[in-house]
């Protein structure tokens, strides 16, 4: 028996069952009218608790699923995806100025993003539905992540990505057996493009934020720290900005293992948008609870949106969260590849790599304590847009004769 209560609106705090709506309120509109997934939290306190978490040896996302918006266990499908690995570096906290740094490498997911744990309820969604084609408008990592499940499942897919989306993640949307529409144009024309053939089609839309599914999945990750530092929230967690889905996603996890007794304080979110895409930035500064679009421009591309979907929800949990929304520049997020990878030992593709950039930024500015501590998400593996990662790398390889006298030399042994 699922524990969802209703779905209810954003803006204008109306609630639907979750048999009568599937996307967005119809009052308020796709923007504003994202819908929040709400639970019967007193029956979930009594369930989920520190020592039942503790007995439980399944090692995924799905050990919080009296959390999750399912009704049909039998259609989650066999791919390990969460518990991903929490890295404690006290030289890299040393360096910054910081008591302690986790960094939370979500690139060894199944599809090496974040976005395989809204993928993975969205393709549960879809099957309990009996729809006969899911479709989703990404930058790439969201589609290569619904891919890989419907691959499984065996639900046809079809995909709708910005022109230049990068080759890697291409490779795998083909791979894994989708449909690959390459639109002339952004990832919000691809988003707005998608939205009209699934409503026209009649096919279940992933697409982030007007999906309420989507951030049940995300919100995972803050269980996890909040399990894998042995219930020590930390003072900040630092992640990438695009759409803000995963930025709420966060927020809505941290709120809810609190409401049913498992933490006893929150962390403030801070939210980090590269400079060339940063509409979230931009509304926070100003103190609007909407973002006004921009085109942008980053090498960045899983962040590269210029009109963030679920810009509401994220503009609400970054106040509530006490937190910020920052930007950074591209060189920064260079920097922040670059230390990841030569001091942490953890590849990060460019938008993966933003979060530490934000925390190197605020560190750098003196605006954490040195008694405070910081856990950085990294949502993407590198391998994702090896060409976007080889801008950060400062060696270049060198050749050498198949002789070790030419060793000697290149390497000024001699």
């Amino acid at each position: 028996m699922p524990n969802i209560t209703s779905l209810k609106c954003t803006t204008c705090n109306k609630e639907y069952q979750p048999r009568d709506i599937d996307y967005t309120c119809p009052i308020c509109g796709p923007m504003r009218g994202t819908l929040e997934v709400l639970y019967d939290y007193d029956r979930i306190a009594k369930e989920l608790t520190r020592s039942s978490l503790q007995k439980n040896q399944n090692f995924t996302h799905w050990r919080y699923l009296p959390l999750l918006p399912i009704v049909e266990e039998k259609y989650i499908q066999p791919l390990s995806l969460g518990w991903t690995p929490i890295y404690n570096n006290q030289a890299l906290a040393d360096r910054l100025g910081i008591q302690n740094l986790w960094i939370k490498d979500d690139g060894r997911n199944p599809s090496a993003s974040y976005k395989d744990r809204a993928s993975s309820v969205a393709v549960v969604k879809a099957l309990e539905k009996q729809v006969p084609t899911i479709t989703a408008a990404s930058t790439g990592n969201a589609a290569s992540s619904l891919a890989a499940f419907t691959a499984v499942a065996g639900l046809p897919t079809v995909i709708f990505v910005p022109h230049n989306a990068p080759k890697a993640k291409i490779t795998q949307l083909l791979l894994f057996g989708a449909k690959v529409l390459r639109v002339q144009g952004s990832y919000d024309d691809a988003f707005d493009l998608c939205c009209t053939a699934a409503e026209k089609w009649g096919w279940y839309n992933r697409s982030t934020a007007i999906n309420p599914y989507l951030g049940e999945g995300k919100k995972t990750g803050a269980f996890e720290i909040c399990e894998q530092l042995n219930w020590q929230v930390p003072d900040y967690v630092f992640v990438a900005v695009g759409d803000g889905c995963i930025y709420q996603s966060l927020w809505k996890g941290f709120k809810e293992f609190h409401r049913i007794g498992l933490i006893e304080r929150l962390p403030k979110l801070i939210g980090v948008q590269a400079e060339g895409a940063s509409p979230l930035v931009q509304a926070f500064a100003a103190g609007t609870d909407t973002a006004e679009p921009i085109q942008t421009k980053t090498f960045a591309d899983s962040i590269s949106v210029g009109v963030p979907r679920d810009q509401v929800k994220a503009l609400k949990a970054v106040r509530e969260s006490k937190g910020q929304f920052i930007a950074v520049s591209d060189d920064e997020i260079k920097k922040a590849i670059a230390l990841l990878a030569g001091k942490a030992g953890v590849l990060a593709e460019p938008a993966g790599a933003t979060g530490m950039a934000g925390l190197m930024k605020m560190a750098q500015n003196s605006e954490i304590k040195p008694d405070e501590n910081a856990v950085v998400f990294v949502t993407g593996n590198g391998l994702k847009d090896i060409d976007g990662v080889m801008q950060a790398s400062e060696q270049q390889s060198v050749l050498v004769d198949n002789d070790i006298a030419d060793v000697a030399v290149k390497l000024k042994l001699v």
